[in-house]
């Protein structure tokens, strides 16, 4: 099939813009509503947008009539709780499928990478039409965590690892991409996510906001990443195992949270 993409995601699959230095209320993402969905993690979501305006994270081809993730609606009570984290979510102007802040607990970097998984984001999109990909705004300050991108979940080879201050923006395809943050903190980590639809509109905000698809990977002590390796596959074996022994089969290792 054949969809409209971004350029600037074509060479890398990402890009960082430079980051939002514009100040936004705390108590923007503190008041809102959050509801407990799996992700990379121990996280809450509070949903902006949803397939009908409810407080609600599913994807929108688990309702009826089901559709791709376009065309969210706004969920007025938040809304009214965090107008200014909803201006960045509709300032490139395109269309936004589901929309949400995340709440994310601290974890280890063995956590982040057993916790790599891609999204779903274009089931039942149409041919044609615009690539769905995700937008992150970081807003709490997290310099010291970082977003992990792989293109092979199992080879950290392929890992790239961007830092997470305030303000900071990143595009990313997710459907290709296994991701996940390594939120070293000790508060939780927040940050507003957003699905976008790749167009005219995602492509001038990219360009404005000086999009790298190459920016620059944070390096890692090999031994700290050799041991990540080992622990994942350890984790993956000791679910099998219980799965097992449950009778039950075990879910795919390509696990779509969405």
């Amino acid at each position: 099939m054949s969809f409209v993409t971004s350029p600037a995601l074509d060479e890398t699959g990402y890009v960082a813009l430079d980051r939002d230095d514009r100040a936004i209320d705390a108590a923007e993402w503190q008041e809102l509503e959050y509801i407990g969905w799996r992700s990379s993690g121990i996280t809450r979501f509070a949903p902006l947008t949803s397939y009908a305006g409810d407080v609600d994270c599913n994807g929108f081809w688990n309702h009826t009539p089901p559709r791709t993730d376009k065309d969210g609606v706004w969920i007025e009570p938040q809304v009214e709780r965090a107008p200014t984290i909803v201006a960045r979510a509709q300032e490139p102007g395109a269309n936004i499928g589901r929309c949400r802040v995340i709440e994310l607990q601290p974890n280890t970097y063995a956590d982040a990478i057993y916790n790599l998984h891609q999204d779903d984001n274009n089931r039942l999109n149409e041919d044609g039409t615009g690539w769905v990909v995700r937008g992150m705004l970081n807003l709490t300050d997290d310099p010291d965590s970082l977003m992990i991108l792989r293109e092979d979940r199992f080879d950290p080879a392929t890992e790239v690892r961007l830092p997470l201050p305030a303000g900071s923006r990143v595009i990313v395809d997710t459907q290709r991409f296994w991701h996940a943050v390594w939120h070293r903190g000790t508060a939780p980590r927040y940050s507003l996510i957003t699905s976008w639809t790749s167009g005219p509109e995602l492509d001038a905000y990219i360009a404005a906001g000086h999009g790298d698809p190459n920016a620059q990977s944070v390096a890692l002590d090999q031994q700290l990443v050799d041991d990540a390796q080992v622990e994942l596959h350890r984790r993956i074996e000791e679910r099998r195992r219980a799965f097992e022994a449950a009778g039950i089969t075990m879910e795919p290792p390509a696990s779509l949270y969405g």
